[in-house]
């Protein structure tokens, strides 16, 4: 079993208190940037790959506005807003560049800091994340469709038992829910010519039976310049970062 160092503290980003832990050790690799997925946690979203990825470099992961340790504040969740978050902490910690691997929320928050900050950006990971709203699934934007590919209420449950267990609030998980499925319905603040001015090595990993099409995934890697594409085989969008087998070599040797 891998162990590695582990620290978590709050910083403040304008009207935002914001937690984040720090695992691993400072090393010749770029610092490691883990943003979740939404309604999740850090635990719940990278649980399985943290370890791994600690053992080899140090690993940055906050807890985006409303989520986990980090109470909500009264602005909406937005995209750039989680984004600009983001870059305030690694001012803070005195980051100049990191590697990013974002899982769905996590992943439009990262793709958003490699479009509007490029300088602070060296290798990026898209886990599940499109670029433009018609690239979901359509029967993704309606939670009565009954689709295998939606959270299941296992998934339901474990997301509302992490929140209840560190929240400042515990009793505003609804709230989180109506913010998050605001945020995931907006419109998203990229063109495919964002994309093409993208310069980061880009790896894209997505699920066979996930939320986005798999004919949009591979145009984003037709888009982005030096963008390659994973898809992993019988996976779900919940299921995604759970596939160590599959992903945690990728993740190796792209960001190593």
């Amino acid at each position: 079993m891998i162990t590695v160092a582990h620290s978590s503290a709050y910083t403040e980003t304008g009207d935002l208190e914001m937690y984040y832990e720090l695992h691993g050790e400072a090393s010749a690799h770029r610092p490691l940037v883990l943003l979740h997925g939404g309604v999740c946690t850090v635990a719940l979203s990278f649980g399985a790959v943290l370890p791994a990825l600690a053992g080899t470099r140090q690993v940055v992961a906050p807890e985006l506005q409303g989520h986990g340790h980090t109470a909500d504040t009264g602005r909406a969740l937005t995209v750039p807003a989680l984004a600009s978050d983001v870059v305030a902490l690694l001012d803070e910690l005195g980051i100049e560049q990191a590697d990013f691997l974002g899982f769905s929320l996590g992943a439009l928050t990262a793709l958003e800091v490699a479009v509007r900050h490029p300088r602070r950006v060296g290798r990026l990971v898209l886990a599940s994340a499109p670029y433009t709203q018609d690239r979901f699934l359509p029967e993704i934007q309606d939670p009565a469709s009954g689709s295998s590919r939606l959270p299941t209420p296992q998934d339901f449950r474990e997301m509302a038992d992490a929140y209840a267990a560190v929240a400042p609030h515990p009793e505003r998980f609804q709230d989180l829910l109506a913010k998050c499925s605001a945020a995931a319905h907006a419109p998203l603040p990229w063109t495919a010519d964002d994309l093409r001015a993208l310069r980061a090595p880009t790896l894209l990993v997505i699920g066979d039976t996930d939320f986005v099409r798999i004919e949009h995934a591979a145009e984003m890697r037709d888009l982005i310049p030096d963008a390659r594409l994973a898809v992993l085989p019988g996976t779900t969008h919940m299921a995604l970062m759970r596939r160590t087998a599959l992903l945690l070599p990728l993740l190796h040797e792209f960001l190593d």
